[in-house]
């Protein structure tokens, strides 16, 4: 690893909440999650999350485990809708710890040189 080669991600953690009363479709309960270390996606043993609701999740992940400005939409926004637009549910994003890692670990392709 080199000594320069070091860039930080936030681990996530993603939890079903669930208005009072709203109607649920996609098999979620309120408190459900699933965490993102790095690129690995982790679910407590015996529970399972909706492909519909992980596919309307999925494309704003990485830029949550990124750090950004305090005053971009990505830091403060952090509830997402089920796509069901029946469905009340929310998967709400927290960042946890940050982790550091290696360029050189992460991909074949290197830095270029300054």
């Amino acid at each position: 690893m080199s000594k320069n080669d070091g860039f930080d991600l936030f681990d996530l953690h993603v939890e079903v909440v669930v208005p009072e009363n709203g109607p649920v479709y996609c098999g979620a309960r309120p408190g459900d999650y699933f965490e993102l270390k790095g690129e690995m996606l982790h679910l407590p043993p015996g529970q399972g999350i909706s492909i519909y609701s992980l596919a309307s999740v999925l494309p704003l992940l990485a830029a949550k485990q990124r750090p950004t400005h305090p005053n971009d939409w990505m830091t403060t926004d952090a509830d997402i809708a089920c796509p069901d637009p029946n469905c009340a549910t929310r998967l709400r994003i927290r960042r946890t710890g940050l982790r550091r890692f290696s360029h050189a670990e992460t991909t074949a392709v290197p830095l270029e040189e300054d």
